[in-house]
């Protein structure tokens, strides 16, 4: 049993009655899509009383919710995966299965194919898997939405009339549910779930809004004061899934029930509430929001068959509830703190290089987050410690402590920055990824830029370098490398561009494919093609301390890319040789001609040999160590060394050492 979560934001108002039904469920208990603010609610409160409760969901170890949960108690899972689903339920055996997974209940959620797949097809091959590895009970969350148009207090007969994608897949699921229970005797309900509130809601919702807002003495934009909903506390309608797997999957299998108070509740009642429990002084505004198209005046539903087949009835009033719900929000006010709640269904990684950070990490973390928070997107971000001398490690570390949204690798020595983004690349499971510098020189507030950009098609968008701040021989020097480098480079390579850059998916995937140790990004970005633009910026100087490159480093770099993109300095080697071969057949046939008529009479000429021996020798040294480095950088593939060896990741709070540790939790965020 999890004795670790008594505290007020894992506790409920379940009675001994309720407690008691929790702990008659059989077990095995998987909870599908826990990672959902009712799944997890369901996870925790059943985790009080009973050891065999797991909870799972595609990317559950990214949960917010389940950030304190039992990790052996987790398990990564994608209903979609028919194979792996029936694979995981021969290992569990689950008996009793709560089906919590959805997509498409919030306006962010668009996606068609994704909302039909994930509550149609999601649902089927749950039923599918479980029918041959057997259960006692299965019970859907289904929804109200699935009534549509239909929404004034129906009961479960009444016509279905489904007013969006979101609605109709749930339908489907119902159906699903009531053939497989109906024809196949297959122990299943679906619970049509009316408005559930209550604690590890998702920011963006209602209640949680409406509380933010009463808490500073004021309303939220609202809707008109018509629009209603017939609100359920979450603990009343965790109850429900408890007496629904006791009862009607045994009695009924493929009935659909209503889990809903029966009373309507509008939005200038929740006003009025509102007022009263936070005491504010102004009048509400109604319409000051766009109503939404799911946005009814008479939405409520019949709980009657509830209470006939499943001996349920809601206790607790929307007044207590919220009463509950506000004492909640101020307890959990800290672990909310970092949680964000994106707008936008596409998702960004920032892979950030860090050598000597250590105290530019935290500035940068504080800036990145605010960049990708006000855009909306998903996000992530990725330290990778490249061995540093300093203490970039504990800066990341702490970080990734707070904030699911970051995660922290440490390499076993230093590889170099282009290995760092390598290795963040392998993990990184954004739409798109963004590469940076872990000095401050490169802007976290460039990347709208670069995300509009990316927004227009453009494939691959890099930061254009129109100033630097740093002194003038140098801001010469890097400009004339880059211009070299274009000249010399056998592709087209923009000018005054770094590392600092957005790079979509697609393309991504492809420089993975790369099997080359040697690895110049900024160039191999370039040679993949693809749509490209830039985004001019000023870089500044470091943060703190001093720049990690200095002159001989910068002839390294220099080196490496033009060794890495053209052949031209061979032509070049080539061309000289074939110069200083025909200089000499002229100056040969010069000299004999001159001998027979003009006989020498002594040895004048001794410094031009000399000088020619020596030009001609120095010649032969730079095109030997020319073919040298060619040579090493083969000698350097051949080896076929990694590009990097993994010391630490820091993820969800976890710190991973081993070997093994390392390499499973990089294969689970790989598959999320």
């Amino acid at each position: 049993m999890n004795n670790n979560n008594n505290d007020g934001l894992y506790s409920h108002n379940w009675g001994e009655t309720e407690i008691e039904e929790a702990k008659k469920l059989i077990g095995p208990i998987l909870i599908v899509g826990a990672s959902g603010f009712i799944g997890a609610k369901l996870f925790y409160s059943l985790s009080k009383y009973r050891d065999d409760v797991f909870a799972c969901s595609k990317n559950i170890k990214q949960s917010w919710r389940l950030s304190s949960a039992d990790s052996s108690k987790m398990i990564s899972l994608d209903i979609l995966d028919f194979d792996n689903l029936k694979n995981t339920f021969e290992i569990i055996k689950p008996q009793t299965v709560f089906n919590l997974s959805a997509y498409g209940a919030y306006s962010r959620q668009t996606n068609a194919d994704r909302i039909h797949q994930t509550n149609y097809i999601g649902t089927l091959n749950l039923i599918r898997a479980l029918m041959d590895s057997g259960c006692s009970a299965f019970v859907q969350a289904g929804s109200s939405s699935e009534y549509g148009l239909n929404c004034a207090g129906p009961d479960e007969n009444d016509q279905l009339l489904p007013n969006s994608d979101y609605a109709a897949s749930k339908v489907g699921a119902s159906y699903l549910v009531k053939y497989y229970g109906k024809i196949h005797n297959f122990p299943g309900v679906n619970l049509r779930l009316y408005s559930i509130f209550g604690p590890w809601e998702e920011r963006d919702r209602l209640m949680p809004t409406l509380i933010a807002n009463g808490l500073q003495g004021k309303y939220p934009n609202l809707v008109d004061k018509n629009i209603s909903r017939d609100f359920v506390y979450i603990d009343d309608c965790t109850n429900a899934f408890v007496k629904a797997a006791l009862t009607a999957c045994k009695t009924t299998p493929g009935v659909s029930i209503n889990i809903a108070t029966g009373v309507k509740t509008s939005m200038e009642e929740i006003a009025k509430i509102s007022q009263k429990l936070f005491s504010i002084a102004a009048e509400p505004i109604f319409g000051s929001m766009t109503n939404r198209k799911w946005d009814l005046s008479d939405w409520f539903g019949k709980p009657k068959l509830a209470e006939d087949i499943l001996g349920w009835k809601f206790r607790t009033s929307f007044e207590d509830g919220l009463k509950l719900n506000i004492e909640w929000e101020k307890e959990a006010s800290e672990k909310l703190k970092h949680v964000y709640i994106p707008t936008k269904n596409k998702k960004v990684s920032a892979i950030i290089a860090c050598y000597k950070d250590n105290q530019s990490i935290p500035i940068l973390y504080k800036r990145l987050t605010d960049v990708f928070t006000k855009t909306g997107y998903d996000y992530e971000i990725i330290f990778v410690n490249d061995s540093s001398p300093f203490n970039d490690e504990e800066a990341i570390s702490q970080i990734c402590a707070k904030d699911n949204n970051v995660l922290g690798i440490s390499h076993s020595r230093n590889f170099g920055s282009q290995s760092a983004f390598i290795s963040g690349m392998e993990i990184a499971t954004g739409d798109a990824i963004v590469f940076m510098d872990g000095d401050g020189q490169d802007l976290p507030e460039v990347i709208p830029e670069f995300m509009q950009k990316w927004e227009q098609g453009y494939d691959v968008v890099y930061g254009e370098r129109t100033k630097r701040e740093a002194p003038f021989y140098m801001q010469m020097l890097y400009k004339l490398f880059y211009r070299i480098f274009k000249k010399l480079s056998d592709i087209k390579i923009p000018v005054d561009a770094g590392d600092f850059s957005l790079i979509d998916r697609k393309v991504v995937a492809h420089l993975l494919q790369f099997s080359e140790k040697d690895v110049f990004l900024r160039g191999l970005r370039a040679w993949v093609g693809f749509k490209q633009i830039g985004v001019p910026y000023v870089r500044p100087e470091r943060l703190f301390g001093k720049s990690t490159n200095n002159f001989w480093k910068n002839i390294w770099w220099a080196k490496k890319g033009i060794f890495s993109f053209s052949t031209k300095p061979l032509n070049y080697i080539q061309s000289t040789g074939v110069l200083f071969f025909i200089v000499t057949a002229i100056m040969g046939i010069y000299y004999l001609v001159e001998y027979f008529i003009n006989p020498p009479k002594n040895a004048p000429g001794i410094t031009t040999i000399i000088l020619l021996v020596l030009g001609i020798g120095s010649i032969q040294l730079i095109s030997i160590s020319i073919l040298g480095d060619y040579i090493g950088k083969i000698t350097e593939e051949v080896k076929n060394r990694p590009r990097f060896i993994r010391n630490k990741i820091f993820y969800n709070n976890k710190v991973y050492t081993s070997n093994e540790e390392v390499s499973r939790v990089i294969n689970e965020i790989k598959n999320n």
